[in-house]
């Protein structure tokens, strides 16, 4: 079996709930679900802020393993309201435009945060050389 690689993030929940942001087994990239949240605790209350933010951590994760959003083949969005889907996909848009993975947005009824509206996941297929 191939070696993995593990990126941690910093999140408090990483080392008490055993995951770590991003996994990289061979060529394939998994990145955990990524909440909307900045180093010092804060969150945005707007759901295109939100769903930024979710990408940037997401894309940070994955250069740590070699990889980049243009190798992403799948994204999964989970927001709290349809009402903010446009907001969300726009901003999974500016990141995936010329990528276009397949992707799935899921509406659900609450998230482990109150003030979380998004939490993106993300999957990855690294070129091996």
């Amino acid at each position: 079996m191939a070696d993995r690689i593990r990126v941690q993030s910093g999140s408090p929940f990483e080392s008490t709930y055993g995951y770590c942001r991003a996994v990289r087994v061979g060529d394939r990239v998994i990145v955990a679900g990524t909440a909307p949240i900045w180093p010092d605790g804060t969150v945005d209350p707007d759901p295109g802020v939100q769903a930024r933010r979710c990408l940037e951590i997401i894309v940070t994760a994955l250069g740590e393993v070699g990889a980049g959003p243009e190798q992403v083949v799948r994204t999964r969005m989970f927001i709290t309201d349809p009402a903010i889907a446009d907001a969300v996909g726009l901003a999974h848009g500016e990141v995936f435009a010329d990528t276009r993975p397949a992707a799935t947005m899921v509406v659900v009824s609450s998230l482990i945060d109150p003030r979380w509206l998004v939490e993106i996941e993300a999957e990855a297929i690294v070129d091996m050389d």
